[in-house]
């Protein structure tokens, strides 16, 4: 009954105005009040007309202020206040305000980025009118709450609740809207797939519907209706498709969807990745897609994509497997990655270390199927992925103990992969250091005799010496290789180091791990012939 009173919407009492809204924020009831003072006055329309005068006649100062009173408004957190703010009449006027933030050098383009949202949308197929409300006014309560809080960590708990619960009941709305229409998933995947789709309204559809997908995957009870349907419409290849597309946002898209698949229905994708395998034995499958977009980046920064090297770590993982395929499935699938698909990754590390020229030109022509030659193009791009190869193959080495022994030893991957020991990019010697480090962790005796028939710790003991004077990670990890072997009493290692490298090690002496690598093979000696006595 007792509103708050309202001073009179003009020009010379913004002032006034931006102070009131600033003063009610640590009063609840006082918010509360404001809000339906404003509601029930229609003042938001009014302080969007002194808005529309104030850019017009270029005040500065008043446009600093209009910015101050419609994010204090927004702050109120009153979904009264949403309702008007977010509608048709209001909402680039709201926006506009948003633009004159007077922290900011230039102001900002959100208008004409809304409004450009705005036509995108269309591409979306919506007959409801009501419903095709709905997502723009939901799109628009969205875009308002990324400029209000562009670092959610950065806000305390539970701030702009009401906003969130408004965008959350708004999607719970579209959601269920759309899913009494049977037409609209065949569309949407329709328009994804056509040629004649221009490349922003592609976008723009794969975003809205990445976040279709992120809403019923996070709601149990419509999860399961939900892929029961995007198998019937056999979602998979799709997207598959849209994985291996040259535009960069629609592929991101993608890519968040396969995550969502990965977190939320394994099984989903391991039943599809082992049909391909079984079904097709052509180079168009998921797991060649994702093998190729890790190994090739658009951007010259960045080698494999984190996100993908999880999900292909996902598809090839016999544990998770194991939920859905009986281990003679499991078998069988990793026989043929072994035989179809491992070639793929491993294609750029090959190719970088082979000293046969016959090797060369049969991996560059696969790396070149793979649409780049990036290794001759910019070295610390090739770093980055051939680290990206390497970590997968140490997960291999780990997972695939079978498959992988055969086929490492095979292709003699480990003495290709130690010849970046002596690479510039530090890390990416860490890399290869690591991938042997988890070799040697297995204590398998059949790696141990490969290892010591190739000699192939001559890189390594190189690159002890080389690294001496340094205090560095490389140095580090090395010591601790050298301390696994000790501690572990991997004799048959212990001898092959001490009988061949002894007297190269003879310079680090100081470095008592050496020592004790040399006592522990003298005593073993000695065991040794007092058993023989």
């Amino acid at each position: 009954s007792h509103l708050v009173k309202l001073p009179t919407c003009e020009l010379q009492r913004l002032r006034e105005i931006a102070d009131l809204v600033t003063s009610v924020r640590l009063s609840r009831i006082r918010k509360q009040k404001l809000a339906l003072a404003l509601k029930n006055e229609g003042y938001i329309p009014k302080l969007l007309q002194l808005f529309q005068v104030c850019e017009s006649a270029q005040n500065t100062e008043g446009l600093h202020l209009l910015f101050d009173i419609v994010r204090g408004i927004l702050y109120l957190d009153k979904a009264i206040l949403f309702e008007v703010m977010f509608s048709d009449e209001c909402i680039l006027g709201v926006v506009g305000c948003l633009e004159y933030d007077p922290c900011l050098a230039q102001p900002g383009w959100h208008r004409e980025f809304l409004t450009k949202i705005a036509k995108l949308q269309e591409v979306i197929p919506v007959r409801d009118p009501e419903l095709r409300q709905k997502i723009r006014q939901t799109s628009r309560a969205q875009y308002v709450q990324a400029i209000l809080t562009p670092n959610p960590s950065d806000f305390e708990e539970g701030f702009l609740s009401a906003l969130n619960s408004f965008i959350s009941s708004g999607k719970e709305e579209i959601l269920h809207g759309l899913q009494k229409d049977e037409e609209f998933l065949p569309e949407v995947f329709a328009k994804l797939t056509d040629e004649a789709t221009a490349g922003e309204q592609r976008c723009e559809l794969m975003k809205f519907f990445k976040e279709f997908c992120a809403f019923c995957f996070t709601l149990p009870e419509k999860r399961d209706e939900f892929l029961q349907t995007l198998a019937k419409l056999r979602f998979l290849p799709i997207l598959k498709m849209l994985v291996g597309m040259d535009d960069l946002q629609v592929r991101s898209a993608a890519t968040d969807i396969l995550s969502y698949l990965v977190e939320f229905s394994p099984a989903t994708l391991h039943k599809f990745v082992m049909q391909e395998a079984l079904q097709s034995e052509n180079d168009t499958q998921l797991i060649t897609e994702v093998i190729e977009q890790i190994i090739y980046s658009p951007n010259p920064e960045f080698g494999g994509d984190n996100q993908l090297m999880e999900i292909l770590c996902a598809l090839i993982n016999p544990e998770k497997m194991m939920d859905t395929l009986s281990n003679l499935e499991v078998f069988e699938f990793l026989d043929i990655f072994y035989d179809r698909y491992i070639h793929v990754l491993t294609a750029p590390l090959l190719a970088e270390t082979s000293g046969e020229w016959h090797e060369i030109v049969h991996y560059l022509f696969i790396f070149v199927q793979l649409k780049a030659l990036i290794f001759l193009v910019d070295n610390y791009q090739t770093a980055e992925i051939l680290a990206s190869v390497l970590e997968l193959l140490s997960f291999c080495v780990e997972q695939h103990k079978y498959h992988m022994k055969i086929y490492l030893t095979k292709k003699d991957l480990l003495r290709r992969t130690l010849v970046l020991m002596k690479s510039r990019h530090k890390f990416l010697a860490l890399c290869a250091l690591r991938f042997l480090r988890r070799i040697i962790g297995l204590k398998d005796e059949l790696y141990n005799r490969y290892i010591t028939l190739g000699n192939l710790f001559e890189p390594v003991v190189n690159a002890v010496l080389d690294n001496r004077d340094r205090c560095g990670l490389v140095k580090s990890a090395l010591l601790e290789l050298f301390e696994f072997i000790q501690k572990e009493d991997i004799q048959f290692l212990i001898a092959h180091i001490v009988e061949n490298f002894s007297d190269a090690l003879e310079s680090v002496k100081y470095i008592h791990t050496f020592q004790r690598l040399k006592t522990k093979y003298e005593q073993e000696k000695d065991q040794q012939n007092e058993k023989l006595n």
